[in-house]
């Protein structure tokens, strides 16, 4: 490790990508300390404590901490994943968009500039909701006068922070998958789950100062976190290797083809990006009925009830959302018809298989049932968090949850009562792309004939 880490800073190239990406993300890091103007910070903080979790947590816990604090980051990188949903979604639908996602470099530009509109008006939409909403806390008395003085000012110079601070976040991005290394908007999400790290463990530590948590406990808890780590790693890195034959081809004078390889199809191809979606689309209408109002609207706040993060129905809504982007996802970045008739192009063959139709749909069949397995694995991986902490709180249920609440094993339904502060989403976004970041790096030590972080054994690249 020592020695590859040695080889990362002896080349120029390298080198000058690895401090890049450190600098950009410190850029975003310091950003999170500039508040916006005319807030009450100490009240909003209080609002926070009280809340204690919830979907403000939640929603905290992606922004990196900085919607707790109200900073010019506080809407997080958030609007620029609804955008592209929204014009991945539109590309199935709309023709226009369908054409431009199959011109190559220029369509893709094109898309991206859209994305990046998409991201502004998503970003005033949300910002001007948050003005509103703290607005509402200072009349509900709950804020404790979050906003000393309301009115159109503040709430232009809210929408104006907030965006700006959103589109500055989306350059960042950009420019780390430009000119660093990784996926640079997956490793804004990544520094700001990472963040709170020490914060987890200092509380952790206190815990066991105060007798809150035994010695046992601790051991117990750290080596599960470690085993889900270790097999979250495992399947990510699973795949199902395809034969592929290749016929000989006389061109000229010199022979071409006659060799056998095969076609690797992971079990995740996805990656973290269906889950992404899945929480994001979900967050959305929650966040909405919070600016609403939900205090005022009995019928409002059941409703909101039912699909907070910690209720059963949101639990089913989020794993099915999963299961839909990853299939969803799946079917936009790989076309088995298209990868036939190129391979048939070349000449090349399933063994048993006959080329064109018969070989998309061999394909088919195999990435559906790749799809279906990892879907689950990554449904079960979100919701193992929420049933080591409080359980599935299946009484919340109506008509039918008492009758579950007593079939139920107890800790399925109340939960174990750890503490566990990587929910199931930021466990797969920091294991994924911590992954994702080494496999570019050992990429680019192995181009330049450099040993990578793993002798003898690489990490299979990873889509997503």
């Amino acid at each position: 490790m020592i020695e590859s880490i040695k080889n990362i800073f002896s080349i120029p190239d390298l080198r000058k990508r690895v401090v890049f990406t450190f600098l950009m993300l410190a850029v975003y890091r310091v950003g999170g300390h500039i508040p916006v103007p005319g807030i009450n910070f100490q009240a909003l903080e209080s609002f926070f404590r009280q809340q204690g979790g919830g979907l403000l947590g939640f929603l905290d816990l992606f922004s990196g901490g900085n919607l707790r604090r109200l900073t010019i980051f506080a809407l997080g990188i958030m609007p620029y994943i609804s955008a592209s949903i929204i014009l991945q979604l539109l590309t199935v639908i709309w023709p226009y968009l369908e054409k431009l996602s199959k011109e190559g470099e220029v369509g893709r530009k094109k898309i991206t500039q859209y994305t990046r509109y998409g991201t502004v008006f998503l970003s005033i939409i949300q910002s001007l909701g948050i003005a509103f909403w703290l607005e509402s806390l200072s009349r509900a008395g709950g804020g404790g006068g979050v906003v000393p003085h309301p009115g159109w000012s503040f709430r232009w110079m809210t929408v104006l922070t907030l965006t700006t601070g959103t589109a500055f976040i989306m350059w960042v991005g950009e420019q780390i998958s430009e000119r660093g290394i990784g996926n640079g908007i997956s490793l804004i999400i990544y520094a700001g789950i990472i963040s709170g790290l020490p914060t987890a463990v200092a509380n952790l530590w206190q815990d066991v100062q105060t007798g809150g948590l035994g010695v046992i406990e601790v051991v117990l808890l750290l080596a599960g976190m470690v085993g889900v780590v270790a097999a979250i790693v495992w399947v990510e890195r699973a795949q199902r290797k395809i034969p592929v034959q290749y016929a000989r081809r006389v061109v000229g004078r010199r022979m071409y083809g006659g060799m056998q390889t095969h076609m690797p199809l992971r079990l995740n191809t996805g990656g973290v990006i269906p889950v992404i979606f899945a929480s994001s689309v979900l967050a959305f209408p929650l966040t909405f009925m919070q600016w609403l109002g939900v205090q005022d609207k009995p019928w409002l706040a059941n409703i909101y009830h039912q699909l907070d993060y910690t209720m059963p129905l949101h639990n089913l809504l989020y794993f099915v959302a999963i299961i839909f982007f990853c299939y969803f996802y799946i079917s936009i970045i790989f076309n088995p018809m298209d990868v036939a008739d190129n391979m048939k192009k070349y000449g090349g063959f399933i063994p048993g298989i006959r080329p064109g139709r018969r070989t998309a749909e061999f394909l088919d069949q195999i990435l559906t049932r790749l799809t279906f397995v990892g879907a689950i694995y990554l449904g079960l991986i979100a919701l193992l968090p929420q049933v080591l902490i409080s359980g599935l709180n299946v009484q919340a249920l109506p008509f039918i949850g008492p009758a579950l609440d007593t079939w139920l094993p107890r800790q399925l339904t109340q939960g174990l009562g750890l503490k566990f502060y990587f929910g199931g989403t930021s466990l797969l976004i920091v294991v994924g792309v911590a992954m994702d970041t080494v496999q570019q790096i050992e990429s680019q030590l192995i181009m330049r004939h450099y040993d990578g972080f793993l002798k003898g054994a690489r990490i299979r690249g990873r889509r997503g």
